[in-house]
């Protein structure tokens, strides 16, 4: 099986202080992957780390063939700046930048494009709508319509169900399933083990080091949750010392 992703020997941080520590593993094309740990074990800073916006302290990400322009990326709802002035079928037009460039206007071809993506996630009257305006739920039904329109093999979510409703919820997950039904490689944050044990067949245990990667069901045992804890209060003294001796 080929490989979208591989870390190799990766460290990633802030100020040469790592927050990921020698994270070693490949994730395969066209898998739905959940990113899981405790509060400050790197799941966040893994994406940013594929997404390039982060350069490695050590070690590096091999694209299986793809290219940054082929990675799309939907960040915490908290980094998404709601007070920009613009109109939900304007947010979800970005999505075809690739295609007509930054200065590009929408043709009418793009236009019912973006019709369709809007629809994709419920959101049909809402066009001229200002996104300050939206609810949580709404503005992220926006945000997976743009990231329908850039059409990337590789889509990267980092808590992408949080602070919506269980309608939207489902819809969106409902986006996510199709783009898994289309051979794309999924990979999302997610604090919710409900969520991935139901819906993501892979996921990735992180507590800055590697604590399990393989099927959900592996991954997600209270042996692995207990020593992912474990791993994250170890975490006082120097970063490279993480969870060296946890059980």
């Amino acid at each position: 099986m080929t490989y979208a992703l591989k870390f190799h020997d990766l460290s990633l941080g802030y100020d040469r202080q790592p927050a990921v520590h020698r994270l070693q593993g490949e994730i395969a094309e066209g898998s739905l992957t959940a990113i899981v740990g405790p509060n400050g074990a790197g799941k966040s800073t893994v994406l940013k780390g594929v997404t390039g916006s982060l350069r490695p302290i050590e070690g590096r990400i091999a694209l299986g063939g793809l290219t940054r322009s082929e990675i799309a990326y939907l960040p915490q709802h908290s980094d998404v700046d709601r007070s920009f002035p613009v109109a939900v079928a304007d947010l979800v037009g970005m999505g075809l930048w690739r295609e007509i460039g930054g200065f590009g206007g929408l043709r009418a071809v793009h236009r019912a494009r973006v019709a369709e993506a809007i629809a994709a996630v419920g959101l049909e009257g809402f066009e001229r709508r200002p996104i300050g305006s939206l609810s949580g739920g709404q503005i992220q039904r926006a945000l997976f319509a743009r990231l329908l329109l850039q059409d990337a093999r590789l889509v990267l979510l980092d808590e992408p169900f949080t602070a919506v409703d269980a309608r939207t919820m489902a819809d969106l997950i409902g986006v996510v399933r199709r783009w898994h039904g289309e051979g794309r490689t999924v990979l999302a944050v997610l604090h919710d083990f409900d969520t991935v044990r139901a819906h993501f067949p892979r996921t990735l245990m992180l507590a800055r080091e590697l604590v399990a990667h393989g099927p959900t069901a592996e991954v997600l045992t209270a042996e692995n949750q207990f020593r992912a804890r474990q791993m994250c209060e170890a975490c006082t003294g120097p970063p490279h010392s993480c969870g060296r001796g946890a059980a």
